[in-house]
């Protein structure tokens, strides 16, 4: 594997923008449609780095470091939330001027996925939707979401053993004490078998995730756990409504949500349109980014009509 841009030259291309007391990088290029991706746990927008080009050339991509992540403020003793994450999203599309997206999501990203979904599907659904004047800045209609492997359903979600203790309550006692060694093993762990990092690239990641003392808040950033928990209703009721056209692409050898997540996805979803890609694990735009843009690019061309 090979990143199509390095971390450093990544974040060199990128911007910031100011959010609060808080500076949030971000990346976007391109023009016409938007496309919103939103990266997952505990990575950041880099993990698009090798899809990057491609879809460049077919759509205007925005990418933020979220909150706690990457090369974005990572604020000590910060209650972080999936909804203030959506909120922060909404924040930077009204910045640049953007009202309606196209969304393609990873693991973390699925669920403020799901829930910049949820309102755009409430906004649908109230009386007062269709008069422009009351829409408001920030609101950001959703016109199609493309899931990879993530905690859709929390109940078939499979938290690494390092995920764990992190969201127990010896959380914030296991954050200092995570290392470059603990961190690669895990994460390698949840790739296919064929397609598992190597060192240099495991040094990167790690890179990503320490920088300004990341580490040290993952056990408040874990919390998405619950939440998911805390609010399945709203998450997945959007997923077996299904007011856009939804796919979901994943890698089956991922043991925190493969195929077994998958399968589950299935029963709920109406219809649900599934897309395997083979030997890959939880990171299909890192693992497989050839495949990964097949099958986004025959959702868009095959499902979506906007184009």
């Amino acid at each position: 594997m090979g990143p199509t841009a390095s971390l450093d030259a990544w974040r060199a291309a990128g911007s910031t923008f100011t959010a609060g007391p808080h500076r949030l990088f971000f990346r976007q290029q391109g023009a016409g449609t938007a496309l919103l991706l939103i990266h997952g746990f505990p990575t950041a927008s880099w993990d698009w780095s090798r899809v990057w080009p491609a879809l460049g050339q077919r759509f205007r991509l925005v990418a933020m470091d979220m909150l706690g992540f990457g090369f974005s403020a990572k604020p000590r003793g910060h209650d972080y939330s999936i909804f203030e994450q959506a909120d922060l999203h909404e924040a930077l599309l009204a910045q640049l001027g953007i009202r309606r997206v196209h969304i393609l999501a990873h693991d973390y990203g699925d669920t403020v996925a799901q829930e910049l979904l949820a309102r755009h599907a409430e906004r649908r659904r109230s009386s007062w939707f269709a008069r422009p004047e009351l829409e408001g800045a920030g609101r950001v209609e959703v016109a199609s979401v493309c899931f990879l492997n993530g905690g859709l359903f929390p109940e078939a979600n499979r938290p690494l053993r390092i995920q764990k203790l992190l969201a127990s309550p010896l959380g914030a006692l296991a954050s200092r004490f995570i290392s470059q060694e603990t961190f690669s093993e895990q994460f390698a762990a949840i790739f296919g078998p064929h397609t598992r990092p190597t060192a240099a690239e495991l040094e990167d990641f790690w890179r990503l995730v320490a920088h300004d003392g990341g580490v040290r808040v993952s056990h408040r950033l874990i919390r998405y756990l619950r939440e998911r928990k805390e609010h399945r209703e709203r998450w997945t009721g959007v997923l077996c409504r299904k007011t856009v056209p939804m796919r979901l692409v994943f890698g089956p050898e991922d043991p925190v949500s493969g195929e077994h997540h998958a399968a589950r996805y299935r029963e709920q979803v109406p219809e649900a349109d599934v897309v395997p890609l083979r030997n890959i694990g939880h990171y299909p735009q890192v693992e497989d980014p050839a495949g990964l843009l097949r099958a986004f690019f025959a959702f868009h061309d095959e499902r979506v009509t906007d184009l």
